[in-house]
């Protein structure tokens, strides 16, 4: 690649003796890019009222801690709620756990709908009806994998179940003689 781009330079040099009086003009054979200064770009249309030209003003004389105040204090008279934006980098990364950390204070718990049925112990009268029930619940077991099951307790008997669900297999095993845990 380099001996093409150097080739192409000695040609263009040989039919244009204005090239080689002027390094800079060879500029556009190294880059497509044309030469623009970056002062260059054209200013913002001013807006015609004057109050509006006295607040830009105004706010570009305050210092950083001054336009930060400035930004909560709109923030709460204007009532505009923060929103989620995407993280650029650490400085956002940090402020964001901030924020984060005082909504959980006004929020309340959430109530857990999602349960997970435990069966702690039972007694050993019942041993028989529960590991049938324990059968009958979990459909992959067979008969001496449910009494394995019961008799190495605590175990877990259902997991995700809703609470509707969780509070019915919990009412039956403690009919039967189980003491049952919803986690």
């Amino acid at each position: 690649m380099a001996s093409r781009s150097s080739s192409v330079l000695r040609a263009a040099s040989r039919l244009s003796p204005r090239l080689t009086a002027r390094p800079s003009s060879l500029r556009w054979l190294a880059t497509a890019v044309p030469e623009a200064s970056p002062s260059a770009a054209p200013p913002l249309p001013l807006p015609s009222d004057p109050r509006l030209n006295k607040l830009v003003d105004d706010i570009s004389g305050l210092t950083l801690l001054q336009a930060a105040d400035l930004v909560t204090l709109l923030k709460t008279r204007l009532n505009i709620q923060e929103i989620a934006m995407p993280t650029a980098g650490p400085a956002v990364a940090a402020a964001a756990p901030a924020a984060e950390a005082e909504a959980p204070a006004e929020e309340k718990p959430k109530e857990k709908t999602i349960f997970n049925v435990k069966l702690e112990s039972f007694d050993s009268a019942a041993k028989p009806k529960i590991i049938k029930e324990v059968k009958a619940l979990v459909p992959n077991l067979t008969l001496i994998e449910a009494k394995k099951f019961v008799e190495s307790l605590p175990r877990i008997l259902k997991e995700s179940l809703p609470k509707e669900d969780a509070e019915k297999v919990k009412k039956t095993f403690e009919a039967l003689g189980g003491v049952v845990v919803l986690e």
